[in-house]
């Protein structure tokens, strides 16, 4: 094969990896949901610390060699590192040196989207004084239409059973 087609191909393997990558925060996502998800969330402390704004709290090259290897930092003495560890009962976290740093960086910019979405999303039970109930009482004085089609229902029930009743005794003595 000659060397065009071969730098052909090769521009053309490596153009189709241009294409078919994902967006920094779907991939962000992805690799949160299958290697981070068990032991953190963003909002809420599980086995591991919360995440959302630890790109606030740390600098993107520390979290880098954290994710890749924290117990190297803790064996390193790093006061950030140790403290972590033994703040999560001395459970150290799995490295992961086979991510990039893009990878890692699409991961802080999946947390950082997902703690703007839970910020912007007040809970409806905010200002429960602004709250409208899903029922409306009944009052006499303003409902007073609903209590009379009420009251004439109940005496057309009692006279059809009235009547009922009259008709079967009429009935059996009619039989009788």
């Amino acid at each position: 094969m000659s060397s065009k087609k071969v730098l052909l191909l090769l521009l053309l393997f490596s153009g189709v990896k241009f294409i078919y990558a994902m967006p920094p925060l779907e991939e962000g996502k992805a690799i949160f949901s299958s290697r981070c998800a068990a032991c953190h969330n963003v909002n809420k402390t599980l086995t591991g610390p919360a995440l959302a704004g630890v790109d606030q709290r740390r600098s993107i090259d520390w979290i880098i060699k954290f994710v890749r290897s924290s117990q190297t930092l803790v064996k390193n003495g790093d006061k950030d590192a140790v403290a972590i560890f033994n703040q999560f009962n001395n459970i150290p976290m799995p490295d992961h040196p086979d991510l990039t740093e893009e990878n890692i960086k699409s991961i802080v910019e999946y947390i950082r989207s997902e703690a703007k979405t839970v910020s912007e999303n007040k809970a409806p039970f905010a200002k429960p004084g602004k709250l409208v109930p899903p029922y409306k009482p009944l009052s006499l004085e303003k409902d007073y239409h609903f209590f009379l089609i009420y009251l004439a229902l109940v005496v057309l029930l009692i006279m059809v059973l009235l009547v009922a009743v009259k008709v079967r005794s009429i009935s059996s003595k009619s039989i009788g």
